[in-house]
């Protein structure tokens, strides 16, 4: 029976794919599951593998040819011949005793095109159980976990840490129901194959070098294969002459005992850049500044914090006066809850903030929904929630999105005043910075108080400096006097 070789559906995003390599000649035979064919699009190389044991009978389309998803581009004769002994005879033990299941990307959402593997968890060869997690997805927005759905050992690795990958895309293989020991044998027979030791970038630049896998020594774990393996199996007969020619040699040596690390940007660190950039230059962003006595807040706090946790179960922070009197003064000025789209203003009826946390990957806004509806318990509970899951990388997409308001407190590292960046399509951010005692005049007399600046950014196309002004002395005034967000006044 004659089966067609066809080029993977391509996403929505890419028009068309490259032939990059055919590890398979007309007239060879191959086993099910080997890799046929790499096909390359501009972000991602996809492997094709056989579906059964066959033998190749024709190749439409050859490397370097430019082809469309779903397209023919080779056929095959199904259980041609059996496969090589010495593979047949390591692999047949795990085929029988195990199951292959393959590990997927999960479904991205519809506003996020592509991700990166940040970090796998377990190598190949690795023992896993069930739920365990396996790899990192990394997004422009959040990472996703890839968990083991059974219990059994590593297989292949198909995408290491750094590659682009789509959603649902195949990156690895887990053998469920095997064990290190059944799967040993098979392992060192796979570590002879350029296949197992070499992902198809690495072999088409073998291939492009005129090298073998003989010809290069793999430095990672079982022997792999990495491209700078490629480079210095290359460059090895050149390299004397290169060094000698190249006298820059002891630019590198005058940085005596000083050092310098390049390493590629994250997708947060880029869209945080990304985002920030747009909003500097696509709104007519303006930052106006006024300055609260903290001494109310702080002396309620102090008087009220014990009882308060012993009740709630939760500290008595600042963060809940400060976006109880943020929700307050939303109410009181609509345009500042509202956002730009397109010649459009929308007002929203609903107040959704967005909280500023510092994460070891970078700066996130996850969004504290309907504040108005929160207690003050409500609401340290609910930043705490989100600072924990923001530090261990778990925020999911919802917690995310939306958000009508940002509040950002530099204040805890020290900040005595700023100018915060609006975080789009909001119109407006609130910083908050350090409380510091300073000598202010007091019905004629200078006491010391503890002072603490606030910077409303806010966008002029859409927020007047009245209102601006009227929003930040709001806050002010609630926050002297916590007693007005109990009266509502």
């Amino acid at each position: 029976m004659t089966t067609e070789i066809k080029v993977p559906v391509l996403p929505e995003s890419v028009a068309d794919a490259t032939v990059a390599t055919w590890h398979v000649q007309v007239g060879e035979k191959f086993t099910r599951d080997q890799v046929l064919v790499d096909i390359e699009t501009d972000k991602v190389v996809l492997e094709v593998p056989a579906t059964c044991d066959g033998v190749m009978t024709d190749i439409s389309q050859v490397d370097g040819a430019t082809v469309l998803g779903d397209q023919v581009i080779g056929t095959y004769s199904e259980g041609g011949a059996a496969a090589p002994a010495p593979v047949a005879a390591a692999s047949a033990p795990v085929a029988t005793a195990t199951k292959v299941i393959d590990i997927v990307v999960p479904v991205l959402p519809e506003s996020v095109a592509d991700a990166t593997v940040a970090t796998w968890h377990v190598a190949e060869g690795d023992t896993v159980s069930v739920d365990q997690n396996l790899v990192d997805i990394e997004t422009d927005k959040v990472v996703l976990e890839v968990v083991a759905q059974d219990n059994g050992v590593i297989g292949k690795i198909i995408h290491v840490e750094g590659d682009t990958v789509l959603g649902a895309q195949k990156i690895g293989e887990l053998n469920a129901g095997a064990t290190a020991n059944t799967t040993a044998t098979a392992t060192a027979e796979d570590a002879v194959s350029s296949d197992e030791i070499a992902s198809p970038s690495v072999r088409r630049l073998m291939t492009e070098k005129g090298l073998t896998a003989a010809d290069v020594v793999g430095t990672g774990k079982g022997g792999r294969i990495s491209k700078e393996d490629v480079a210095a199996a290359a460059n090895k007969p050149a390299a004397a002459p290169v060094a000698k020619a190249a006298a820059p040699a002891p630019a590198v040596q005058d940085l005596g005992e000083r050092t310098q690390k390049r390493v590629p940007m994250t997708r947060l660190r880029k869209t945080i850049a990304t985002r920030l950039l747009a909003a500097k230059n696509e709104t007519a962003m303006l930052t106006t500044f006024n300055e609260v006595n903290m001494k109310p807040i702080m002396e309620l706090r102090k008087q009220y914090k014990d009882l308060f946790e012993k009740t709630h179960d939760t500290r008595l922070g600042f963060m809940s006066f400060y976006v109880k009197a943020v929700t307050e003064a939303l109410k009181r000025y609509p345009a500042i809850n509202a956002s730009i789209d397109g010649d459009d203003i929308v007002y929203h009826n609903f107040f959704d903030i967005s909280i500023a946390v510092s994460t070891p990957r970078g700066l996130v806004t996850p969004v504290l929904r309907d504040t108005d509806q929160l207690s003050m318990a409500g609401i340290e509970n609910g930043i705490r929630a989100l600072a924990l899951k923001g530090r261990d990388g778990k925020l999911s997409m919802a917690e995310m999105t939306g958000g009508n308001f940002t509040i950002t407190n530099g204040g805890v590292f020290g900040s005595l005043l700023s100018t915060p960046i609006l975080n789009l399509p909001q119109a407006a951010i609130l910083g908050m910075h350090k409380i510091q005692d300073r000598p202010m005049a007091v019905d004629g007399k200078v006491e010391i108080l503890p002072m603490m600046y606030l910077a409303l950014s806010y966008d002029h196309r859409l927020v007047d400096g009245k209102e601006s002004v009227g929003f930040l002395v709001t806050i002010k005034d609630l926050l002297e006097d916590p007693t007005r967000l109990l009266l509502d006044i």
